[in-house]
Formats: structure tokens, C-alpha cells, sequence
């Protein structure tokens, strides 16, 4: 373990001294340390240094998110960044919140050896997937002895002998769970907090995302926010097609704007799930006549060579417009093969043209265009 978290950190720093150095080198750029904070309209304090500029950017991304629950202010608890620069496993494990860095981090070290358990207070993980996804998942991390406890509905942390006990109060089970370690990933809020948006006049919403319209601006003429700080995306690949879309339109008289972006993310689990776009219940609740499609990870050539056949493929579509409008792959290479449908979305094109594409064999992908053969009502699904 601390040969893994001296490789984290070095990867970390690597990356992160990169971009630093290539900055500090840029013809005409100022590269300022400090805290900065609005003063004015268009004026702030950078430690001792008052600057000003006509356009104003803010990229000042997010934190884990802490919530006001009970005991926790009396227990030591880790974070997504305390958990990277751990140099020891845990002998046992909480993780509380059933998403994306809660699931990662769970199988990561559940594989390293701890006993691990997730505490979820909703009735499933991740619960803004469709219900075979979730399921799915859930099956995957319980056979690799993960304990999950859902419809948590009174989580709260409290001293106990052998580290920290997490109330569950389930319907079923113990009421609680003891842990020599305690991983709070139950979202994250954005670093406003101290950037005196106030001065600036500049908007938040009640979680303190800074307010943008579809071209990243704020209600400040002037001023943009992009990243995590602006609620509209908190992924690296948003964050830096925020840019991409303010340098555009600036720089290039386009006019991007951020609702033509197609979702899509993964979840870094093994396997990966690759999603995009509306999940099956979304597109029925649009009011579209959907057609539906899914297929094992079984039928996949390359996952059975591998011998990660866990998971599945599925495609929802719409049948009047014959678009494809959302995509989940939980498989081997899902991360990878999401991306063959997610370009056909950004490029509008119709479930035709995917259909006759030729995929390279063996490949994940390459069941793509069967699965796209099978599409049809969510009623005569099997």
C-alpha cells in the first residue's frame, strides 16, 4: 500500500506539475499564486495584489461535500482525497453514498483486502440509472463480498471501540455498522464559498453553483464560470469542453452553447459502465415512443475471450425520429465502446447509419450494430 500511494501521488503530481510548468512558460501570461477574491465588479485581491480585467473566468472547481449529519464532527472521517493518499487498508470500510466515487473506491479496496461496506440511504446505487443497471452493479460488488445496505433512512456517526459506528436503521439487518474507517462520498459542492461573488453581484443557486446561461456566462456580463463550480457538468471532460465552448465563441465568433453537449460519463468500476445521453426511464418519461434493446456481455466475442462476460449492452431509441437517444455498456471495454454510439448522437445521425457500420472483430463494439438490429417496444421486451 505505500508503493500504491506513492504512485498515485506521483501521478498526481506529474500531472499536476505539467500543466503548472507549461503555464508558468506561456508567452503573455501572469501566472499568480495565492487566494483570490472579488473586491468589485471587475476588480480582485490576489493575496496582496489588486488586479482588474475586462473578462473574468472562474474555473475554481469542487470538493467533496460534507453533510450536517449527526456525529460528524465527533469521528474522523476520509474524503476521495484523504482515500488516494492512504497508505495502509483498512481492516473494515464504510463507505456512505452509493455513487460513482462510494462504488470505485468500495471495489478498489475490497480487491486491496478490506472488508468494505456501503451504506446507500436511496433504495438502490446509483439511482439516476435505469433499475437493470443498478441492479447489475450491485450484483457485481456483493459477489466480491461487498456488503450493501440500502434504504438507509437515519445515517449518523458515533465513537465506537473499534473505530466508528454507522447507524443504518434499515428495514432489514443490523441497525448499524462498525468500521475501522469511514468514507463519506455523498456529492460535492463547489469552492464559492470565499471568492466574495457577492462584490461582483455575480449569481449562485442554493448549493452555491454559480448561476451561467447556455454559454457559460454569469448574470455579470463579463465574467464566466466553467467546471465544477457551475453545476453543469462535473466530470474533467465537461469541464473542459466549458472551455472549448467559451474560447469558440470568443476567440472564433461560433456560438457553442452547452445543451448541444451529449451526456456522457463512466463508471470506473470492473467492469466499467459507459453511459450516454437519457437512461431508458428518462426517454419514457419525455413522452417519446421508445424502442429498446439489450443485450449480455455473454454475446460479445471479446468478452468471452477475455473471460469478463459479467454485464450487459443496451440502447434506447426513438422511434419516430430514428435517433438513438441514450446507451448504457456495463462490460469489459464499455468505458471505450460507449464512444462509438455517444459520436453518432453528436453528429445526429440516424440508427441506420451505426447499423451498417462494419466493427472491427474481436472487439466490444462490434456488437453494436446487432444490438441496434433488435430494438423494439419496452412491452415485447423478453
Amino acid at each position: 500500500m505505500p508503493a500504491v500511494a506513492a504512485r498515485a501521488a506521483r501521478v498526481v503530481e506529474d500531472a499536476r506539475g505539467g500543466n503548472e510548468r507549461w503555464l508558468s512558460s506561456m508567452e503573455r501570461l501572469t501566472f499568480l499564486r495565492g487566494h483570490a477574491r472579488f473586491t468589485g465588479g471587475k476588480t480582485m485581491m490576489v493575496g496582496e495584489e489588486a488586479i482588474t480585467a475586462p473578462r473574468i473566468f472562474l474555473n475554481v472547481g469542487g470538493r467533496a461535500d460534507v453533510p450536517a449529519m449527526p456525529g460528524v464532527g465527533d469521528v474522523p472521517h476520509l474524503d476521495n482525497t484523504d482515500m488516494v493518499a492512504l497508505d495502509a487498508v483498512p481492516p473494515h470500510l464504510v463507505v456512505v453514498g452509493g455513487s460513482y466515487v462510494g462504488l470505485e473506491f468500495a471495489q478498489m479496496y475490497r480487491r486491496f483486502g478490506a472488508q468494505v461496506t456501503i451504506v446507500e440511504r436511496g433504495d438502490r446505487l446509483v439511482s439516476h440509472e435505469d433499475i437493470d443497471v443498478s441492479d447489475a452493479i450491485r450484483a457485481l460488488l456483493e459477489n466480491e463480498g461487498i456488503a450493501v445496505r440500502t434504504g438507509a433512512d437515519c445515517i449518523g456517526l458515533s465513537r465506537h471501540a473499534e473505530g466508528v459506528a454507522v447507524s443504518v436503521s434499515c428495514k432489514t439487518g443490523e441497525p448499524s455498522v462498525v468500521g475501522s474507517h469511514v468514507l463519506l462520498a455523498i456529492g460535492r459542492r463547489p469552492n464559492t464559498d470565499d471568492l466574495g461573488l457577492e462584490h461582483a453581484g455575480v449569481a449562485t443557486d442554493a448549493r452555491g453553483f454559480i448561476t451561467v446561461d447556455d454559454r457559460l456566462e454569469t448574470n455579470v456580463a463579463g465574467i464566466w464560470a466553467l467546471g465544477d463550480c457551475n453545476g453543469r457538468g462535473a466530470f474533467t471532460h465537461t469541464a473542459y469542453n466549458d472551455f472549448e465552448i467559451v474560447a469558440a465563441n470568443l476567440l472564433d465568433g461560433d456560438d457553442r452553447r452547452v445543451s448541444q453537449r451529449i451526456p456522457g460519463y463512466a463508471l470506473y468500476i470492473d467492469p466499467p459502465l459507459g453511459r450516454v445521453g437519457m437512461t431508458q426511464a428518462q426517454a419514457i418519461a419525455s413522452g417519446r415512443k421508445v424502442l429498446v434493446s439489450k443485450r449480455a456481455m455473454t454475446r460479445v466475442g471479446r468478452a468471452v475471450e477475455k473471460g469478463e462476460t459479467k454485464g450487459f449492452m443496451k440502447v434506447v431509441a426513438d422511434a419516430q425520429t430514428q435517433r438513438i437517444l441514450g446507451a448504457a455498456i456495463l462490460g469489459t471495454g464499455g468505458d471505450e465502446a460507449i464512444h462509438g454510439i455517444l459520436d453518432m448522437m453528436s453528429a445526429d445521425q440516424p440508427i441506420s447509419a451505426l447499423r451498417w457500420a462494419v466493427q472491427i472483430h474481436p472487439t466490444v463494439s462490434e456488437l453494436i450494430p446487432t444490438v441496434l438490429l433488435d430494438l423494439q417496444p419496452p412491452e415485447a421486451m423478453p
